[in-house]
């Protein structure tokens, strides 16, 4: 039924794996997707390359969702069919363009530092197809100027899946400069402000440990939440994919609660001299750790919620992560969530402390001033 993929992602985490792959997967199952997936390996990481062998032998791949259903603990054990393709940046460069002419969405999930840019690319780099751009913005301008070259006409969806807040305002304003930079046509940047849509989405599930070659379990709990945008291509339909005009609500949720919670834990774990491979949940079952981290929440974030009338919902909230937090089935690695810690910390602590000195609370915010130094 499906030729050829239609949608192309940068990126082979177990994370996209166990969440938009996924979500892919199970919408082919009842003809609700566009189509297949190609992944791009784009770094030079063993286990990545593990992974790309293994999805091109056609097989899928193991997602084992663990967790509480409805109160009840559950384990179900999924075979994911989405991806169809996987390619290594490194050796396929010249096809996954070819490909990407073609395509209706671009997916991404590069890591925190993944919108960086690199002195060495530049605008040599459209006169010889077969080398390789070093920075991944570098890498989606040459394919998307290819596109523009081959595919001008056909509509083009992104979806950036960066854990950084208005992620598609973001890449596009870094693909928007490049060319200017680069000294490409004033053609090829109006082409690329009106056809390719760059849409705002978060991302939120936690998948906690990886299957190899290539799998992962994650929890139940799972939300891609897209910013409604006209035109825009939606990969699939699935009911933990949620269409929204108020995204930043979202985001506040996801990063002042859950976020924060997850860096509030690792900053003890990296200051306690705690044991190496702890994990989320036995931290939670820490009394001294679980006091604190409450206390954070009740005390120096949930008043900041109020006050901006988002009181209710942010207590609901404060119950899903809190269960989540306590999954008995996750292995969550503390050591995981404290990569980029003290830039983590600046996105995660600062703005709820900015936004309670606007708001004139008298909250002292003790924990979290202290945690940010």
């Amino acid at each position: 039924m499906y030729e050829k993929p239609a949608i192309l992602q940068f990126g082979t985490s177990r994370f996209l794996l166990a969440h938009a792959d996924f979500f892919v997967s199970e919408g082919l199952s009842r003809n609700e997707a566009i189509g297949t997936i190609a992944v791009v390996q784009t770094t030079s990481n063993p286990q990545s390359a593990r992974r790309i062998a293994a999805l091109n032998e056609g097989m899928g791949y193991p997602v084992i969702i663990r967790g509480l259903i409805d109160g009840r603990p559950t384990e179900i054990e999924h075979r994911a069919q989405g991806v169809s393709a996987a390619y290594s940046a490194q050796d396929d460069w010249p096809a996954i363009l070819e490909l990407g002419a073609t395509v209706e969405v671009i997916l991404s999930n590069t890591g925190d530092k993944g919108y960086e840019l690199d002195a060495g690319d530049d605008s040599s780099l459209l006169a010889h197809p077969d080398a390789l751009p070093k920075s991944f913005p570098a890498k989606l301008l040459v394919l998307l100027h290819h596109r523009w070259k081959k595919n001008p006409e056909m509509p083009l969806s992104i979806f950036p899946c960066e854990l950084v807040s208005r992620n598609g305002d973001m890449l596009r304003s870094i693909l928007t400069g490049l060319p200017r930079d680069w000294k490409l046509s004033d053609n090829f940047i109006q082409w690329l402000e009106s056809v390719c849509i760059f849409a705002n989405s978060l991302v939120d599930r936690i998948v906690s440990e990886p299957i190899e070659p290539v799998g992962a379990v994650a929890e139940p709990y799972a939300l891609w939440a897209i910013e409604n945008a006209e035109g825009l291509t939606l990969p699939c339909t699935h009911p933990d994919i949620v269409l929204t005009n108020d995204l930043a609500r979202y985001e506040r949720l996801k990063l002042h609660l859950l976020n924060l919670g997850h860096s509030f834990i690792a900053e003890q774990w990296l200051k306690g001299n705690r044991p190496k491979d702890e994990t989320v949940l036995e931290a939670m079952q820490d009394e001294a750790i679980r006091t604190r981290l409450e206390a954070v929440w009740r005390e120096e974030v949930l008043p900041v919620f109020a006050a901006d009338g988002l009181g209710l919902e942010a207590e609901a909230y404060v119950v899903s992560v809190r269960e989540r937090f306590l999954n008995p089935f996750l292995k969550h690695r503390i050591a995981d969530i404290a990569s980029n810690h003290e830039e983590k910390k600046l996105r995660r602590f600062a703005p709820i402390i900015a936004r309670a000195t606007e708001l004139d609370l008298d909250l002292q915010q003790r924990q979290l001033n202290a945690a940010i130094g």
